[in-house]
């Protein structure tokens, strides 16, 4: 038996599908689908489950606003001295798999799901290496970001990547490739500093 707890998961989901492809398709016909699947998903809320938009919630995130999240993932060769980057399509510079976080995942499912997206890399995830403010290295233009990294170890063979990259290797940790304003050389460097001494670090 399906609750209305389940069902309104579901819904929240859908419509986060909604909202990301209204914000990314370029696409007219995409974009009017979006849109009325986002159209939809609210009015089963409202008149069925009687979600009120009338207050600080998911639904008006202008009212209250908080950081995004974006998770990162540093996957080492056995003795270290090796990273995976991916090149990514659109600016063809070198970033650590990831992303931002979906609704719904939790930061260690997120860097793992990206890790197989971007590089084709099964992983586990063995720790947490940093929570970091990226208002340093952002320009005027970005939004305010938190970014989780993980360490994560391969557990299989590299596998087929998704479309955003079109490169996947191993660096050495020494010579990295020129890097995409995602991250900068500075951040990378010191999160390899701290995963190398066994270090959480933050801000």
């Amino acid at each position: 038996m399906v609750d209305s707890k389940q069902i309104y998961d579901f819904l929240i989901k859908v419509q986060s599908i909604a909202k990301i492809g209204l914000i990314y398709s370029k696409d007219p016909y995409a974009i009017s689908n979006y849109q009325e699947i986002n159209d939809l998903s609210t009015k089963f809320l409202e008149e069925f489950l009687e979600v009120k938009f009338d207050r600080p919630n998911y639904f008006q995130r202008d009212i209250y606003p908080t950081p995004n999240i974006s998770v990162r993932c540093l996957i080492f060769n056995e003795d270290k001295t090796k990273i995976i980057m991916v090149r990514e399509v659109a600016t063809q510079t070198y970033s650590l798999p990831g992303g931002w976080a979906d609704l719904y995942n939790s930061a260690a499912e997120t860097a793992k799901i990206e890790s197989s997206q971007e590089a084709g890399a099964d992983i586990e995830v063995t720790k947490l290496v940093a929570l970091l403010d990226r208002k340093p290295f952002k320009n005027a233009g970005s939004v305010p970001e938190y970014m989780a990294v993980f360490e994560g170890r391969l557990i299989a063979p590299l596998h087929e990547h998704e479309y955003e990259t079109d490169d996947v290797n191993w660096f050495n940790i020494n010579h990295l490739p020129p890097i995409s304003r995602k991250t900068s050389i500075e951040e990378i460097t010191r999160l390899i500093n701290a995963a190398k001494n066994n270090e959480t670090i933050f801000d």
